[in-house]
């Protein structure tokens, strides 16, 4: 009986422990994007952290990404959904060729590379759609176990019709969609500076205590010389962006950032384990 009531205690303690926890999904961006965003993505995932990566197919480097992530069973895929294309020196286009979906398109037949010279072109809905399921249909023919789909520059959820279009893709192939889980952002490092983004990520993990899944959306690279000859055309993105890249890897690699999910009895989740814990027809738009 004594033994009994022994376990009993250490299940209920183990019990509040697990309730205690925060929940934490790390969210990748930007996969394929280039080489050296491949090369950081591999850093990340030898670290066997269950976290989910958002891959860009329209770009050059889709395939060397396929190629990578079907190596590591702990990574949530999910695709990026791409309409823009925001680097100077380092352009791409539709997936379903730029005469399927003209006004998607500048005139060299690449992404507009803000959200605003998009709409601004007044793409047509029935193109976004129609690029938008060729972009999801190649992963899944490129072998990708897709669980999630998510927005590159937030394009694919401009307006309340875009929206639908996504949230009709994930209905039509099984999928979830990122933040129609509840996750709550945090505010990440993307703004700190490359030196600051360790300590400020780990001061937000240290301060994490809200039962609601927190959600950090991540930009890695190495800082190489393909990244760093890259611009961003929008104004008010941070200079030295590769610095910025290497910086994120960095912090996410860190032992320090290990020893601080452990000491805040932090639980790295994915969609993936989200879509089998909750179930995508739970999903509810976030308003």
């Amino acid at each position: 009986m004594r033994c009994f009531s022994i376990l009993l205690i250490l299940f209920l303690q183990l019990s509040a422990r697990a309730q205690d926890s925060v929940a934490l999904l790390i969210r990748c961006d930007d996969i394929g994007m280039s080489r050296s965003v491949n090369m950081a993505a591999k850093k990340v995932l030898e670290t066997g952290l269950p976290v989910s990566m958002s891959v860009m197919v329209p770009c050059p480097w889709f395939e060397d990404a396929v190629a990578l992530l079907k190596q590591y069973p702990h990574v949530a895929v999910g695709i990026h959904l791409t309409l823009n294309s925001e680097w100077k020196q380092y352009r791409w286009g539709p997936v379903s060729g730029k005469h399927m979906v003209p006004s998607l398109v500048d005139s060299m037949g690449n992404f507009f590379p803000s959200r605003a010279k998009l709409f601004a072109n007044n793409p047509a809905l029935h193109e976004i759609e129609f690029e938008l399921r060729a972009q999801i249909e190649k992963a899944k023919r490129a072998g990708l176990a897709i669980s999630y789909l998510d927005y590159h520059m937030g394009a694919a959820m401009q307006t309340l019709e875009t929206r639908a279009i996504v949230e009709k893709l994930a209905n039509e192939f099984g999928l979830s969609i990122s933040r129609y889980y509840g996750e709550k952002d945090m505010t990440g490092m993307y703004f700190a500076a490359p030196a600051d983004k360790k300590a400020r990520l780990i001061e937000q993990v240290n301060a994490l205590k809200s039962s609601t899944v927190q959600l950090l959306v991540t930009h890695v690279g190495i800082d190489n010389d393909e990244l760093a000859a890259m611009d961003d055309l929008n104004p008010g993105a941070p200079a030295e962006m590769s610095k910025h890249r290497q910086a994120e890897l960095n912090a996410l690699i860190s032992p320090e950032l290990r020893k601080a999910l452990q000491k805040n009895r932090i639980k790295l989740v994915n969609y993936a384990m989200l879509n089998q814990q909750i179930g995508i027809t739970k999903m509810k738009r976030p308003m």
